[in-house]
């Protein structure tokens, strides 16, 4: 903070809170992916587990589950190059929103999840919090040097 003509001026930022942001991007997309690549290996571990996630009219959902396993594992790593890191966070975002039925139905009807013989009820609404965040982390993190994630 400084003062300027009897005002009080705020630094917004400076070069330390650009390289601090930067760093801090970088560890978020260096977690979000490993977690994305988890969330492939694990698509393919409880396969099963992840079709019931999905409504009984949906066809083929055994191959929908490994598709969108390697859909994360393939995303995943885009998002750590930097020349496709923005567009992949959208598209990791846009993926998101579209599995969100999902998390609902599951919640809905009560199926566990994917791995677990039972969940508690309330913890399987408590899970569809958390889809919001992984959308705005993603967002966050995949644009560039303390730049708005919009």
């Amino acid at each position: 903070m400084e003062t300027r003509q009897g005002r009080m001026v705020i630094a917004i930022s400076s070069q330390g809170d650009f390289a601090r942001t930067r760093t801090a991007k970088r560890v978020a997309r260096i977690l979000f992916s490993f977690f994305f690549a988890a969330a492939c290996v694990f698509h393919f571990i409880e396969a099963d587990g992840f079709a019931q996630m999905l409504p009984d009219f949906v066809p083929l959902r055994l191959p929908i589950i490994y598709v969108t396993g390697v859909m994360e594992l393939a995303l995943g790593v885009l998002l750590l190059i930097p020349g496709t890191m923005k567009l992949t966070g959208t598209l990791i975002a846009l993926y998101l929103v579209l599995v969100f039925p999902a998390n609902i139905y599951a919640a809905v009807k009560h199926i566990p999840a994917p791995g677990f013989g039972s969940t508690p009820p309330a913890a399987l609404w408590i899970r569809l919090i958390f889809q919001p965040l992984l959308i705005w982390w993603v967002l966050w993190c995949s644009r560039g040097r303390g730049t708005p994630a919009y």
